[in-house]
């Protein structure tokens, strides 16, 4: 059996935590900022936890060394 790759893509864009949780930065902050209130604009700093769901996916499917 062949070593696993890390997909370099998702070692940008994912970060595991100690207690095994993925974080990803907030989604819909690329451009349209002026259609957004502020108040969603405020939100969306920073990272965020991603959902069980699709943690699983991620850890599985494109970071499985970690």
């Amino acid at each position: 059996m062949p070593k696993l790759k890390t997909k370099s893509g998702a070692k940008k864009r994912f970060k595991i935590t100690g207690t095994g949780k993925v974080l990803a930065a907030q989604a819909g902050k690329r451009h349209g900022m002026i259609k957004r209130t502020n108040k969603q604009i405020r939100n969306q700093r920073g990272t965020t936890v991603l959902f069980e769901g699709d943690a699983k996916n991620i850890k599985k499917f494109f970071l499985p060394n970690y």
